[in-house]
């Protein structure tokens, strides 16, 4: 699933060539990617045409464009959607969904939601430009630049879950995804099952500094790609899939020590770790 840096990369991309044109036409070519929308295809065709898009904006996982009425295009990419700006006569994608055409763009543009696997989806957020309701209670990600970072750590450190679940809570901390979890965790030498109470105010902040720094690090090389599902509104894959310590590692020597790099199954997923730098915690006494 497209992670933080990823999402950050299109909506970077996005609004460098969407911001300020118009759209002239909307064909949803498959309901389900908005399914959420009330009015169905029909309505939210009729919602969009003739509205002009006034930037492009990100919560967590989240996109939305902002257009001139207030309202806004709310997105997110699921599992294996992407959102692709292609010249008019460029062929239809194999899993094409919904097209936008675009007027006011350089050589006449469309706008294109491709997905594979449907699990993304559009809709209209009715006066959403500023924050859609929908995603409001989402908290914000390390990379924004409001995000508190003493109130995370306090948060964090009044939990009984393992941290990295606690790192996938959307409500504490938005963005962080099972790739760059694991990465902050072996940068941090945090064992994943290690409770949030039983973290220091000084780890608490480390670990922070360390996702933050993994997914700008991510983010300066375009994201990461395992296969051609991810990649940014030009089509490009990501490379910092070679920069990776821990996820995806299975039997590799850590970087660090040389142990094997373990995976174990976690929450219908799999967690990477190295079982030197980052020993499972000790059960609490009774």
């Amino acid at each position: 699933m497209p992670e933080l840096p990823e999402v950050e990369v299109v909506r970077a991309g996005l609004e460098r060539h969407v911001t300020g044109a118009t759209i002239t036409f909307v064909d949803v070519l498959h309901d389900r990617p908005v399914r959420r929308h009330p009015g169905g295809a029909a309505g939210f065709a009729a919602a969009l045409t003739g509205r002009t898009i006034v930037g492009a904006c990100r919560r967590g996982k989240y996109l939305w464009l902002p257009l001139d009425n207030g309202d806004a295009i709310l997105g997110h990419l699921g599992m294996s959607g992407q959102m692709l700006v292609q010249p008019t006569d460029a062929p239809a994608e194999r899993h094409l969904r919904v097209r936008f055409a675009l007027a006011g763009t350089e050589h006449g543009r469309e706008l294109r939601f491709v997905d594979q696997r449907m699990f993304g989806g559009l809709s209209v957020s009715v006066g959403g430009a500023e924050l859609p309701g929908e995603i409001a209670h989402i908290a914000r990600d390390p990379l924004d630049p409001a995000f508190d970072d003493d109130a995370f750590a306090a948060r964090l450190r009044r939990r009984t879950s393992g941290v990295k679940r606690l790192l996938l809570d959307q409500g504490l901390i938005s963005g962080v995804g099972n790739i760059y979890a694991d990465e902050a965790l072996w940068r941090a030498r945090l064992h994943g099952e290690r409770p949030g109470d039983r973290l220091t105010r000084k780890q608490a902040l480390e670990l922070l500094g360390h996702a933050r720094e993994v997914m700008n690090a991510a983010l300066a090389q375009g994201g990461t790609s395992f296969d051609a599902l991810y990649v940014n509104v030009n089509g490009e894959s990501g490379y910092f899939d070679r920069s990776l310590h821990a996820y995806g590692r299975e039997g590799e020597p850590c970087d660090r020590c040389g142990t094997p790099i373990r995976r174990v199954a976690f929450m219908n997923r799999s967690s990477y770790f190295c079982p030197r730098c980052q020993p499972v915690p000790r059960a609490r006494r009774r």
